[in-house]
């Protein structure tokens, strides 16, 4: 748990960017001619670019991938830094949560920052699906799951069955899960349209030309549109790729600071890590994490559901959402209020901070004080993170 109230003047966010995120396929992605250092190295200079900051200055990098292997492999976060053409000095680290690795490297550069162990880190990450599929990792031997987990555990599932497992306790209907996935495309659409997202996007050239927006957003989608769709984990299940996250490529990045070392610079935050939390879940169920590390989250921080302006709850699938909102009663309308990762995509390593980047702009843009993101991640666990806007 961090609290950046105590300690150095915080852990504050100086500036925030991400990459447009692309389809995760390697014939239609808009990114998948882009290697994964490379997109890594963009958004990298990207947020040094908007901070204004000297990259001489920066002490670490904290950088989120989930599937670490081929091209995103051997420390793709130290790739990034020399890519980027960051000064050698600068070290970094790899980071595996799953789906919220690079949530929780903004927990561990905050964790740094407060501690003293550093005035300036940067946290991100990346994933390039459609160069680097998922579970690509986990082939030879006996798999990632040995013996003793095996024995513990003898009927571990696929998320997708964890995700129908999720809409049998909690009764959740096809058309409630397709109803998210189609207002996700909506509030997408709609803010692409306004350009809330300008501010956040770097663009990425490619052989084709720059990639400037989200490729998969889908405006007009409905419940009818939905409703077509066939259900892979089940006959007659309810989860569909209509109304799950999409695969994705995707970078993203902020530039993290002490409050002191951002006076000291006359640098102005955009907001400040005020507190954040980690859980462990049912590795069955595996996606219902993020309900108990709201909780927790709020209670540490001494904040109620009613304090919180703004939720990003990750779309992994609708019924992760679903069962969030009837187990803390938040109001739907402010949650993922410029859509989710069912219309702008789940590039896996990616996603905690490009969460992060929607959320702290939207914040700016609201005016809201509290934010609060939280992720489902591979194995049953779960990230939760309240932003202050300062």
């Amino acid at each position: 748990m961090v609290e950046s109230s105590t300690g150095r003047g915080g852990a504050v966010i100086v500036s925030a960017v991400r990459t447009p995120v692309g389809v995760g396929k390697p014939d239609k992605g808009a990114l998948s001619g882009v290697h994964p250092v490379d997109l890594s190295a963009i958004a990298l200079n990207a947020a040094i670019a908007r901070a204004g900051i000297d990259p001489a200055l920066i002490d670490d990098v904290m950088w989120g991938c989930v599937t670490q292997v081929g091209e995103q492999s051997t420390n793709i976060g130290r790739n990034a830094v020399l890519a980027a053409g960051l000064p050698e000095h600068v070290p970094a680290a790899t980071i595996d949560r799953q789906c919220g690795s690079s949530q929780q490297a903004i927990h561990s550069a905050a964790a740094m920052l407060i501690a003293g162990q550093a005035d300036v880190v940067i946290a991100g990450g990346v994933e390039v699906m459609s160069r680097t599929p998922m579970f690509s990792n986990t082939t030879g031997g006996d798999g990632p799951y040995g013996p003793a987990i095996r024995a513990r555990y003898p009927h571990l599932v696929p998320q997708g069955e964890s995700a129908e497992l999720i809409a049998d306790r909690w009764k959740l209907s096809r058309m409630m899960l397709d109803e998210i996935a189609a207002t996700s495309h909506d509030r997408a659409a709609a803010a692409a349209t306004a350009g809330w997202f300008d501010r956040e996007i770097v663009s990425v050239p490619t052989n084709d030309g720059e990639v400037v927006a989200d490729q998969g957003i889908r405006p007009g989608s409905s419940v009818e549109t939905l409703a077509g769709l066939r259900t892979p984990f089940r006959e007659h299940g309810v989860v569909t790729a209509g109304n799950a996250s999409q695969i994705s490529d995707g970078a993203a990045a902020l530039v993290m600071m002490t409050g002191e070392r951002a006076k000291a610079l006359g640098l102005t935050p955009v907001a400040r890590v005020h507190t954040a939390t980690a859980v462990g879940s049912d590795p069955i169920l595996m996606l219902t994490g993020p309900i108990a590390a709201t909780a927790r989250v709020l209670q540490r921080a001494g904040l109620s559901l009613d304090d919180i302006g703004a939720f990003e709850v990750n779309e992994a699938f609708a019924s992760v959402v679903g069962a969030w909102l009837l187990e803390t009663g938040a109001d739907p309308g402010l949650v993922n209020p410029r859509g989710g990762a069912i219309a702008l995509g789940h590039p896996l390593g990616a996603s905690g901070a490009r969460l992060a980047t929607t959320l702290v702009h939207h914040l700016r843009d609201t005016g809201a004080r509290y934010g609060l993101q939280t992720m489902c991640e591979g194995g049953g666990m779960a990230n939760a993170t309240i932003f202050e806007r300062l």
